[in-house]
């Protein structure tokens, strides 16, 4: 309460002289709905917000009412921070970096549970496309099993088929055509 004296005390005079220097300050951030400054005349009609609780009322808030506590804190501000009570620095940290504007988070509470879930299913479902596809399709030709590949190493070494660093050169090691399992 003592806070909300000391705000409405010093913001009568500060809006009367510096009305230009409060359209030309601004906090850090934005809010969400750009507001336009609010005339001295239909400011100082305006009730002050109570600061205490501002991360509860801040959504409720009109954007007149916003601009307000934009004012108050900017007057709360100048002083001394030593001087200001926990809930003054709470509420100009709030306002300033809160989840609201352009800091609102983009995935909600339970997202993360949804978008695991979500994945998971895709892959299974890709999974099962491949084994569909993977059951109708023909079976490999038969130049591919094992048997075949053996063939081709031995007529490859009757033919004397490469012979400076193939399979019929001295001291081959390789595999020659056999690449199956």
């Amino acid at each position: 309460m003592q806070a909300l004296r000391l705000a409405r005390s010093a913001a009568t005079p500060l809006r009367s002289t510096t009305s230009a220097a409060l359209t030309r300050r601004c906090l850090a951030t934005a809010t969400a709905n750009p507001v336009e400054v609010v005339s001295s005349s239909t400011s100082a009609t305006a009730a002050p917000v109570p600061l205490s609780n501002i991360e509860a009322l801040w959504g409720k808030l009109t954007p007149e009412e916003k601009q307000t506590v934009h004012e108050q804190l900017e007057t709360i501000q100048q002083k001394d921070w030593k001087e200001l009570s926990l809930e003054e620095k709470k509420a100009a940290y709030y306002v300033a970096f809160g989840p609201h504007g352009p800091r609102t988070p983009v995935s909600q509470p339970g997202d993360n549970l949804k978008i695991f879930a979500i994945t998971a299913a895709l892959v299974g479902v890709a999974g099962a496309i491949y084994l569909g596809i993977k059951s109708i399709s023909p079976a490999p030709p038969k130049t591919m099993t094992r048997e075949w590949q053996e063939a081709s190493n031995e007529r490859a070494l009757e033919a004397k088929i490469e012979p400076m660093t193939g399979i019929s050169s001295e001291g081959y090691k390789g595999k020659g055509f056999v690449q199956s399992k």
